[in-house]
C-alpha cells in the first residue's frame, strides 16, 4: 500500500483552494511597506490656479482589525511620545503670549454686554420687556463670542451653555472608612528629582506604575516564580494554557456587580487617582500610559510617571482614591427587561404599565438622594518599580505599555474556551441591565425616567459603548498622555518627522509620509478638499490605487536610504 501524501492532486479542487489569493497577496505587500490599505480619497482644488486633482492620504485608524499600517504608524508615535517625554531635564511648558490690544477690546466688550445681562434683572419693567432685552443681548453676546473664536485665543472666555438652574451641592469631606492623605501645596513644575552619583554622574530615574482594581473574588490563575509554580486558590497547579485560567474559582460569589461597576467607572477613578497623588506628593506630576483588560476581564493600565515618587505614598494615595456615584439607588430593578414602563404619549412620560403612574423624573429622583452614594468605586493596588532612562530596561518597558494600543480592548483578551466565554457572558449580562449614565435607558427598571426622556427607550438595549461587547464596561480614552508630558502632540511629532526627513533629502521630496506637501503646510488656504466619490470617472479603483502606493513607497525608502548613507 503506497503513502499517502498530504499533497493535493495537481488540477483538483483542494490544490486550486490552496493557491494563494491575488488580493490577499496585495494586503500582505502593502502591510509590509507600511501603506494604508483603505486609503481615503479627496478631491483637491487650487483656488489660486484652478486645478483639481485626485489626492488620497491615509485613514488614520488606530485598531489593526481596520488598517494595519496606520495602526502601527500611530503606535510608533506613540512610543516616540513616550520616549521623549519620560526623562525630561527642563520644563515642557511655553509660557503663553500676552494678548494684542484689539482683543482686550473685545474681552473688555464682552464684560460689559455680560453686565448690562445681568442688570436687567434688577431693573423695573414687565416680563415681557424683560425677556426681550434678555433675548437682544444674548444675540449681542453671541456675536461677540463668535469674533473671539476668530482671535488667536485658547479657550473660551465662559461656558458654551447658560446653566440657570441651581447646582446641587454633594458634601466634600472624606469618608471615615477611607485614609486621610497629605495635601501639600502643588508646585509647578513637572520634572523629576536628580540625584547625584559617582565621578560626577547625573541620575534622572522615572517610573512604571501599573493600576489594577481590586479582587472581585478568587479566579483560576498561573503564577510562575523561576520554575515554582504557586498553587491557584483552588489549590491546583494550572498550566501556562489551562482552559480555566481567568474564570472564577467559585460561580456563586464572585461578584459581577461589582465587577460591571467597577469597570464602568474605572476612568473616573483614575482621574480621582491623579489628582489626589498630586495634591500629596506637592508636585505636577505628569504621566502617559495605555489601558489593557486583564485576562480575568477587568481593566487596569500601565502608566510612565516622569521623575520618582516614594512607594510607600504612592500605596497610600492608592488606597485613599474612591470616586462617589451621586445617582438614584439602583440596588435592586422594579421591573423586568420583559416588561418594562411605557410611554403615555399624553403625559409624555413613561409611566407603570398596570397603575399608569408616572415615573419619577431624573431631577426628582436626584433630590430624593440622602447624604450616601449610590456606589464607591476603589482602585485596587499599585505596583511600581523605578525605570533609568537610555536603558533596555527603559525600552522595555516602553513597548510593554504599547503592546495592545492598536488592539480592541477586548481583542487580546478574547475567550477562547468555554469556562472563559461563560464567564465572559455572565459579566457582559450583568453590563446589560446596569446604567452607565443619567440619560441611560436601563434607568427604566429602577422605576427612575433617565435625563431627557424620550419616546422609544428600549431598558437591556441602551446603545452606549458600556453596554458593548466590545468595551465591557470601559469607556474612557485607552491611551491617557498629561498635557505637560512632552510639550507635543501627535500631531506635532508628525510634523518634526517630516522635517528630518525633508532634512535627510535636502528638500528633494515631493510628497511627504501622510501625503501632505510642502505646499499645503506652508499655505493652507491655497487648497480646499472634498470627498471624492467611488463611481467618480477619475477614480481609480482601489486595487491600482494600492499598487501605485507601494511602488511610490517602496521608491521613497530607496531615496531616503541611498540619502541617509551619503550623509553618513
Amino acid at each position: 500500500m503506497s503513502e499517502v501524501t498530504d499533497m493535493p492532486r495537481p488540477g483538483s479542487r483542494a490544490a486550486r483552494m490552496r493557491q494563494p489569493l491575488a488580493k490577499e497577496a496585495l494586503k500582505q505587500l502593502a502591510e509590509n511597506n507600511g501603506v494604508c490599505v483603505r486609503p481615503v480619497v479627496l478631491r483637491r482644488t487650487d483656488t489660486f490656479t484652478g486645478v483639481t486633482e485626485i489626492v488620497e492620504v491615509p485613514c488614520g485608524a488606530t485598531l489593526a482589525a481596520k488598517c494595519k499600517p496606520c495602526a502601527e504608524r500611530g503606535r510608533r508615535l506613540r512610543i516616540q511620545q513616550i520616549r521623549e517625554g519620560w526623562h525630561l531635564a527642563d520644563e515642557p511648558a511655553i509660557d503663553p503670549d500676552p494678548p494684542a490690544a484689539d482683543v482686550l477690546d473685545l474681552v473688555a466688550r464682552r464684560a460689559h454686554l455680560e453686565f448690562d445681562r445681568e442688570a436687567v434683572n434688577y431693573q423695573p419693567m414687565t416680563p415681557d420687556e424683560r425677556a426681550a432685552q434678555i433675548t437682544g443681548l444674548d444675540e449681542e453676546i453671541a456675536q461677540a463670542d463668535e469674533l473671539l473664536a476668530e482671535t488667536n485665543l485658547r479657550g473660551h472666555l465662559t461656558p458654551r451653555d447658560r446653566d440657570d438652574r441651581p447646582r446641587r451641592k454633594r458634601s466634600t469631606k472624606r469618608r471615615q472608612d477611607s485614609p486621610d492623605l497629605p495635601r501639600l501645596p502643588v508646585d509647578g513644575r513637572t520634572v523629576g528629582r536628580a540625584f547625584a552619583g559617582r565621578e560626577g554622574k547625573t541620575y534622572r530615574p522615572s517610573m512604571l506604575v501599573t493600576l489594577t482594581l481590586d479582587s472581585h473574588g478568587p479566579v483560576h490563575s498561573h503564577i510562575r516564580r523561576g520554575a515554582y509554580v504557586v498553587p491557584c486558590e483552588c489549590g491546583a497547579r494550572h498550566g501556562q494554557y489551562d482552559p480555566e485560567l481567568g474564570t472564577p474559582v467559585d460561580l456563586d460569589t464572585y461578584d459581577y456587580r461589582r465587577a460591571a461597576l467597577d469597570a464602568i467607572h474605572f476612568a473616573r477613578v483614575m482621574d480621582r487617582w491623579w489628582q489626589n497623588l498630586r495634591r500629596a506628593a506637592g508636585w505636577n506630576v505628569q504621566y502617559a500610559g495605555a489601558v489593557e483588560l486583564q485576562r480575568r476581564l477587568a481593566p487596569h493600565a500601565h502608566f510612565a510617571i516622569r521623575g520618582t515618587i516614594p512607594r510607600r505614598l504612592l500605596k497610600q494615595v492608592a488606597a485613599a482614591t474612591y470616586h462617589q456615584v451621586w445617582w438614584p439607588s439602583f440596588d435592586r430593578p422594579t421591573y423586568t427587561v420583559d416588561k418594562p414602563p411605557v410611554w403615555d404619549a399624553d403625559q409624555a412620560a413613561y409611566v407603570d404599565p398596570k397603575t399608569r403612574v408616572p415615573l419619577p423624573t431624573w431631577a426628582e429622583a436626584l433630590d430624593a438622594i440622602d447624604e450616601d452614594p449610590a456606589y464607591v468605586a476603589r482602585l485596587g493596588r499599585i505596583d511600581a518599580r523605578g525605570i533609568e532612562s537610555g536603558t533596555k530596561d527603559a525600552e522595555r518597558a516602553i513597548r510593554y505599555v504599547t503592546k495592545y494600543v492598536t488592539k480592541d480592548l477586548t481583542e487580546h483578551a478574547t475567550p477562547k474556551t468555554d469556562p472563559q466565554r461563560a464567564h465572559f457572558d455572565r459579566l457582559h449580562a450583568e453590563l446589560s441591565t446596569l446604567p452607565c449614565s443619567p440619560t441611560c435607558a436601563n434607568w427604566l427598571l429602577y422605576n427612575v425616567q433617565p435625563d431627557g426622556a424620550k419616546p422609544g427607550l428600549t431598558p437591556g438595549r441602551c446603545s452606549g459603548k458600556v453596554h458593548q461587547r466590545s468595551t465591557l464596561g470601559f469607556t474612557g480614552r485607552r491611551v491617557l498622555v498629561s498635557r505637560q508630558w512632552s510639550g507635543k502632540t501627535l500631531a506635532d511629532h508628525r510634523a518634526d518627522n517630516r522635517a528630518w526627513v525633508r532634512a535627510v533629502l535636502a528638500g528633494d521630496l515631493a510628497d511627504t509620509e501622510d501625503g501632505q506637501s510642502a505646499t499645503e503646510q506652508t499655505d493652507p488656504k491655497r487648497f480646499r478638499f472634498e470627498l471624492a466619490r467611488p463611481d467618480d470617472p477619475d477614480v481609480l479603483p482601489l486595487e491600482h490605487r494600492v499598487l501605485r502606493a507601494v511602488s511610490a513607497r517602496i521608491r521613497w525608502r530607496a531615496q531616503l536610504d541611498t540619502a541617509r548613507t551619503q550623509a553618513a
